[in-house]
């Protein structure tokens, strides 16, 4: 199964405010290509909180085109594929809010979200964020900058399947009770992480 990892970086709190994409192109077990592009929210409203975490102001952005223009350039090539997003909840919303705004229909493909698949591979650590992650496998990382963010979370993706034995990212469902995320363009489910190993019931005597 191809794949390809995704990020969004947005201008404020709304989910349709997107300002930057990365997309990470996963081939053969491998990235092959990353992009960043610059996107012009319709609304021209930068929150400081949201320039604090990635640096762009809304004269960063004035030129870039609008969001229908950047996802035209792979919106075919992404079906099909395994999108993969780290915390895919806010990035897949993003994307469909964005889309819904305007007036696109949504993608047919499943999604993962890397997060969920990395408590999976690596149980023993503390925390399971995207620079963290990056730290412990030695992953390159320009924090925020959503091509180096994609890229680097597919590559947290292949780390992971090698983890677990795995030749391919589409087996990991199977592996490890994952229910990969679903979007088309009647409506979408999320990606789930599975069942918790049952507890052990602790036998109390009987006096």
């Amino acid at each position: 199964m191809q794949a390809v990892a995704i990020d969004f970086e947005t201008a404020n709190e709304s989910r349709t405010s997107a300002c930057s994409i990365g997309v990470a192109w996963i081939e053969d077990g491998r990235v092959v290509e990353t992009e960043e592009h610059l996107i012009r929210p319709r609304e021209m409203r930068f929150n400081p909180f949201n320039t604090a975490v990635h640096g762009l102001r809304a004269e960063d952005v004035a030129g870039a085109p609008e969001f229908p223009e950047v996802w035209h350039r792979f919106a075919r090539r992404l079906e099909g594929r395994l999108v993969l997003a780290h915390n895919a909840s806010f990035d897949i919303s993003v994307l469909r809010h964005t889309l819904d705004d305007y007036g696109l229909e949504w993608p047919a493909c499943h999604y993962l979200c890397t997060v969920v698949l990395a408590r999976k591979a690596w149980p023993q650590l503390a925390a399971h964020k995207l620079n963290y992650l990056a730290d412990h496998l030695g992953i390159a990382l320009d924090h925020h900058h959503a091509g180096s963010d994609a890229e680097a979370c597919g590559r947290i993706a292949l780390a992971a399947a090698r983890v677990l034995g795995l030749e391919r990212l589409g087996d990991i469902a199977a592996a490890t009770g994952i229910t990969f995320g679903q979007l088309a363009p009647g409506g979408y489910s999320p990606c789930k992480g599975g069942n918790p190993p049952p507890r052990r019931r602790r036998l109390v005597p009987v006096i």
